[in-house]
């Protein structure tokens, strides 16, 4: 395995870095353009160990401690969107990548759908995974309850309300590794919260700051996959969200909910690794049903792997 690299970057005079794990074939040219993965509000650098399985034989694996994120510097007060849209064209160009392939999931979709959007020439394929598209009232109140937790210094409370609020606890809905991924959550909330001093800012700031998903996006292939059960955002409003970009594809993921990543982690390293090497990301092409094919407000069926 090739040794990975750490750099530092600064935007508007917040630090941050990012961590590039070369492909893990030397003397041969990679198999596609650098993979850039962005992730949930307190994922940072070293939560992708299955990336860099997948994705490593192929290309270089970057992972990135935005603003705001693990050991980087506090975002200032504020909209972020636009700064954190810079910190990752500043990687790209770090790089001296011409164009990088994109994987965002959950608040890291944001983030990755933003920047395709504001620099398309620069996006060889966008991946997003888990779109936290529509936050109902049920959802916001939860998440309400969850804050004042927070504020009041009730850690475990806020880590148990959080995590299952992110999740699908309805027994009679089959959900691969549930126990296990929600301990997991459990565990990385307090970790965070434990070790990153701006922790409790950055989930402030992801359930404050509505990202914006409208205005669509043409010139960049693009995938688009959620849990069946995803209970964040139902995969009927993440297919029509995909259905904004020209000539995506909507994929769903049995027996997962909001955490599919962790539920199905191999299974969604794999998909995304295809789609990035121009493989088959799901049924054969006569089966196949385009996002941008569909109506916008369809029930048409998606496909699901």
């Amino acid at each position: 395995m090739p040794e990975e690299i750490i750099r530092d970057l600064s935007v508007d005079g917040v630090r941050y870095g990012y961590r590039v794990l070369p492909h893990a074939r030397p003397g041969t040219p990679p198999a596609t353009e650098p993979a850039l993965v962005l992730g949930g509000a307190l994922q940072g650098m070293y939560g992708w160990p299955q990336m860099d399985d997948h994705l490593g034989p192929a290309t270089d694996v970057v992972t990135a401690d935005l603003p705001g994120m693990g050991g980087a510097d506090p975002l200032p007060a504020g909209p972020s969107a636009d700064l954190l849209c810079r910190a990752v064209l500043r990687i790209a160009d770090d790089l001296g990548a011409p164009r990088i392939n994109v994987f965002g999931f959950s608040y890291g979709t944001a983030i990755a759908f933003g920047f395709a959007r504001r620099h398309p020439e620069r996006v060889a394929r966008l991946a997003l995974g888990g779109v936290p598209i529509h936050i109902d009232a049920a959802q916001a109140a939860r998440w309400e309850r969850a804050r004042r937790l927070l504020a009041n210094g009730d850690r475990e409370g806020f880590a148990a309300l959080a995590a299952d609020a992110l999740m699908c606890l309805d027994p009679r809905r089959p959900v691969h590794r549930r126990e296990l991924a929600r301990r997991y959550v459990r565990r990385s909330f307090l970790h965070a919260l434990a070790n990153s001093p701006h922790a409790a800012d950055s989930l402030y700031r992801a359930l404050a700051d509505r990202p914006d998903f409208s205005g669509g996006l043409s010139g960049v292939p693009a995938l688009v996959f959620a849990g069946e059960h995803d209970t964040v955002t139902s995969p009927e409003r993440q297919r029509a969200f995909a259905a904004t970009i020209e000539g995506s594809r909507f994929l769903t993921m049995g027996e997962s909910d909001h955490w599919v990543v962790l539920e199905r982690a191999d299974d969604v390293a794999a998909l995304v690794a295809r789609f990035f090497t121009g493989g088959e990301v799901g049924a054969p092409p006569d089966a196949a049903v385009p996002a941008a094919a569909l109506p916008r407000q369809a029930a048409a069926p998606a496909e699901r792997v």
